[in-house]
């Protein structure tokens, strides 16, 4: 008979609170476990024999005090109890997280495989890998120094002015900077550090890729109004950009119609098919520079209906393009 649906989320849960009762409260009978749970006494005699023979649980019943006891009082389970489906589940998305190689989080991430495989039973092994036959492909990442995402952290949670070099897209040096940090952003792999610049006199965006030497300094008060004066689009670019946002339409050819149809490019998209199998897109946004280079990508597949700015930039950079071929 299989597992109904709902058992299968609340037993971890009842095992541990079973586990809970034996451990805290003196002798506790079936009785009173059915009414602390509001189970049936068969769902409470085959949880404690599960406890017993998955978990090794030292249980013994009591006939004086007519209830449960640990006969070994150092016995506990684990917090977290998970099902080896449960488990295997989530190790198959720890190699979604290679996002984080660039990161001192990759360390972490190795101790949540190793804690989970952990709180299952010693009759389930779990696999180190979560199959040979699937491979993940990560997109190239920057790498980040240990003590820079650290320091960054430390200082954005703790309101700390900090003080780095940092060497711009187009730069050959790294120059001083100056920053009151206020929220951090991963987009697409990458890293990010969002605050109020005094060399530029506005909130602006940097790459912790790019940073070196950071030394937190003197404790600043946030601006509370902060989000009125920060003008990001997280779907397309995180460049806080003064710019009101404008309408991006764009033609696709239909040699790509179901590429751009299966996926939700942004929040506030409209997308559709046209009769001749080309694909209509829009999208609102301020980040013109990130939308010509997504658009970019697709070459003499897409057509850019506007704004005109846009079309003016996509076409200059063709150009621009095409003298180097």
């Amino acid at each position: 008979m299989t597992q109904k649906p709902k058992e299968n989320h609340t037993k971890p849960l009842r095992l541990f609170r079973i586990e809970q009762a034996i451990q805290n409260m003196s002798y506790p009978s079936v009785e009173r476990l059915m009414a602390e749970l509001e189970v049936s006494r068969r769902t409470i005699l085959r949880d404690i024999d599960e406890l017993k023979i998955y978990y090794n649980a030292p249980i013994e019943y009591d006939r004086i005090n007519k209830g449960y006891y640990y006969s070994d009082n150092t016995y506990f389970v684990k917090n977290m109890m998970l099902t080896e489906s449960e488990v295997f589940a989530v190790t198959g998305i720890l190699p979604l997280m290679e996002r984080y190689n660039n990161t001192p989080l990759k360390n972490t991430i190795n101790k949540v495989y190793e804690t989970l495989s952990q709180m299952l039973p010693n009759q389930v092994e779990v696999q180190s890998s979560f199959t040979n036959d699937v491979e993940f492909i990560a997109d190239p990442i920057p790498v980040i120094q240990e003590e820079v995402f650290n320091a960054v952290f430390k200082a954005t949670k703790l309101h700390k002015i900090m003080k780095y070099d940092y060497r711009s897209i187009s730069s050959t040096e790294y120059k001083p900077h100056e920053l009151y940090p206020y929220k951090i952003y991963n987009q697409k792999g990458d890293w990010y550090i969002l605050g109020y610049s005094p060399k530029h006199q506005k909130f602006a965006t940097f790459t912790l890729a790019r940073m070196k030497n950071i030394e937190l300094g003197d404790d600043f008060k946030p601006d509370p109004d902060y989000k009125k004066k920060v003008h990001i689009d997280p779907n397309f670019g995180i460049w806080n950009n003064e710019s009101k946002p404008q309408k991006i339409e764009l033609l696709f050819d239909k040699s790509i119609n179901t590429y751009i149809l299966e996926r939700t490019w942004h929040k506030n998209q409209k997308c559709r098919q046209n009769s001749d199998g080309t694909v209509y897109l829009s999208f609102e946004s301020n980040q013109i520079q990130e939308t010509l280079y997504w658009a970019l990508r697709f070459g003499a597949a897409v057509t850019i209906l506007n704004p005109p700015e846009l079309k003016a930039m996509y076409k200059e950079e063709v150009k621009k393009m095409a003298k180097k071929v």
